[in-house]
């Protein structure tokens, strides 16, 4: 498999009343495509921002981003939100999503600003609408974002997140919201994203989550410190048992 990121010497640096604050230290990592790999570490390890930094969504201090080929370090912002716009996808922990809009419009709107396909705004919806259909929430179409549960609303997020069928998704905390049941359907719905070739890069406090992907990266004070192959998870639950057994032996010798 190819690598879709290849990221080298990742540096953030904030300065707060005079005083800088490296949040990421030299960070080098690859990430190859149709991988499913999951981000850990303690609060304010530099989980989030090592995201951020690697989609373009903030500036790195210094370092390189490499991505499907092209060096997306010295790109204006411009060309920088048109990448995220047609070849990403993000998730986050809170939904963020148009009050003013139904839940399909929200769903739509990245295509409608996207140049990416040549389609008419029915074309659009449909593949709207079939994405929903996929996920279990085609109900809720015409349903404002207040009509919806909270699950119903990040698989909402979801099928937004790939309406311009990203080459990579980013998921910040998917799950920090949802109580167990929630968490479990979003996780299902992105192993089965991946399962068809989706990348994902997966920022999780949880190992739970974490267990379900084929490799986990520990952070701490903005450096990676250990790194974790799982392999692919095929959805067993004895298998899950064994993977979450594992992985938590891992995060205690880490410190976790």
């Amino acid at each position: 498999m190819e690598n879709i990121i290849k990221a080298k010497d990742i540096c953030k640096t904030y300065v707060i009343n005079k005083r800088q604050n490296n949040v990421l230290k030299n960070v080098s990592l690859e990430i190859k495509e149709g991988e499913m790999i999951a981000v850990m570490g303690p609060s304010g390890s530099g989980k989030s921002t090592l995201l951020y930094c690697i989609s373009g969504m903030d500036r790195m201090t210094s370092g390189e981003v490499n991505f499907c080929g092209r060096d997306t370090s010295g790109l204006s912002d411009k060309e920088l939100a048109k990448i995220r716009l047609n070849d990403m996808g993000f998730i986050f922990q809170q939904m963020y999503m148009m009050k003013n809009l139904s839940v399909l419009d929200n769903i739509i709107l990245p295509a409608v600003r996207s140049k990416k396909k040549s389609e008419s705004r029915a074309q659009t919806v449909e593949r709207a609408r079939a994405l929903m259909r996929k996920l279990g929430i085609d109900a809720a179409a015409d349903n404002d974002i207040n009509e919806v549960s909270g699950g119903q609303l990040q698989r909402a997020c979801i099928c937004r997140s790939m309406i311009n069928d990203p080459k990579i998704l980013f998921a910040d905390e998917p799950t920090g919201a949802l109580n167990r049941a929630g968490s479990d359907g979003v996780m299902e719905e992105l192993l089965r994203l991946n399962n068809e070739g989706t990348t994902v890069m997966c920022v999780t406090h949880d190992p739970k989550v974490a267990a379900k992907c084929s490799r986990v990266l520990y952070l701490i004070d903005g450096s990676i410190v250990g790194e974790k192959e799982l392999g692919h998870f095929s959805g067993d639950e004895a298998e899950m048992r064994t993977r979450e057994k594992e992985l938590n032996n891992w995060l205690m010798e880490l410190g976790w």
